[in-house]
């Protein structure tokens, strides 16, 4: 389980910054102490540093935590322009020039993959979108902190991942209770949504469409949640992927050991063909943007 080392800040890491803040202190303060002459010596081992207790360390990580939550509160992380709201979107139309693709991840958290995506996303300087299932948040909400923490977005996926038909009291608290919990976890107010399986036919849908969500599809499938082998899913994905495309992987769910494996070659090869990677969000800005100069001419 991941939940004793959220953000990856080890006590180790902790107790190295309290002491550099600790050095810095004493060398502002050391010009001012009284009778102290300019040739005494003073001897740093029997200075001491208030020991850091595992309730400081706690403390020190959780304010860190709230400056995060704040940050992503302002910045709206999910938010959506405005003509997206209750539009059912699978890529953006933009210019074949605009070599942008989204990466987008379902299914977690989960704790045997969603941090080994976390660490190849981190190591490659990429953000992408997670549409994460209530009860698995709620199983791992560490793992939700840290996916807004390192600038990813989260967003919504129902809470049981139920295929089966749903009447609109169930629909709603599949989407309501995951998105209130995503709030109080992370301070975000996700307002993108993506059904189960894509189906479009048994409630959900239809309640994220009447409530104004922007629900996400895809153009490229990496058909992951039927464990291909590397190559295969490597090829299912490049075999669609366009410019404004987005691109469906799995974090969660089972065993995603393959997407694991191969996500970093996904990365090498799009970069290669000159791609840049985008959040859901940002992609949707990018055909505002352009559908707004598009109406002014």
């Amino acid at each position: 389980m991941e939940n004793n080392k959220s953000f990856g800040w080890s006590q180790g890491a902790l107790i190295a910054l309290l002491g550099l803040g600790g050095c810095l202190t004493l060398g502002l303060t050391l010009p001012v102490m009284p009778n102290l002459k300019s040739t005494q010596t003073i001897n740093i081992k029997e200075l001491s540093l208030k020991p850091m207790t595992s309730e400081r360390i706690e403390g020190l990580k959780s304010s860190i935590v709230t400056s995060w939550h704040k940050e992503a509160t302002l910045k709206g992380l999910s938010e959506v322009p405005e003509r997206f709201r209750g539009v059912t979107i699978a890529e953006a139309n933009l210019a074949p020039s605009e070599k942008v693709i989204a990466l987008t991840f379902d299914d977690g958290p989960w704790p045997q993959s969603t941090p080994a995506v976390l660490e190849i996303l981190k190591k490659n300087n990429i953000k992408a979108t997670f549409f994460i299932v209530g009860q698995m948040l709620k199983e791992h909400p560490d793992m939700g902190k840290r996916i807004v923490a390192e600038g990813h977005v989260i967003a919504n996926h129902t809470w049981h991942h139920w295929y089966h038909y749903m009447n609109p009291q169930a629909a709603a608290f599949e989407i309501d209770n995951t998105s209130n919990l995503i709030y109080q976890v992370t301070g975000v107010r996700t307002s993108l949504f993506r059904p189960p399986g894509g189906i479009k036919t048994n409630g959900p849908y239809a309640y994220a469409k009447n409530q104004k969500y922007a629900t996400i599809m895809w153009s490229a499938d990496s058909v992951d949640y039927s464990r291909p082998g590397v190559p295969r899913l490597i090829s299912n994905i490049m075999r669609e992927a366009k410019p404004g495309g987005i691109v469906l992987m799995h974090d969660g769910g089972g065993n995603r050991s393959n997407t694991v494996a191969a996500l970093p070659q996904v990365i090498d090869i799009f970069r290669k063909k000159g791609y840049r990677f985008v959040t859901v969000p940002e992609l949707l800005e990018m055909q505002d943007k352009q559908l707004q100069v598009a109406s002014k001419k």
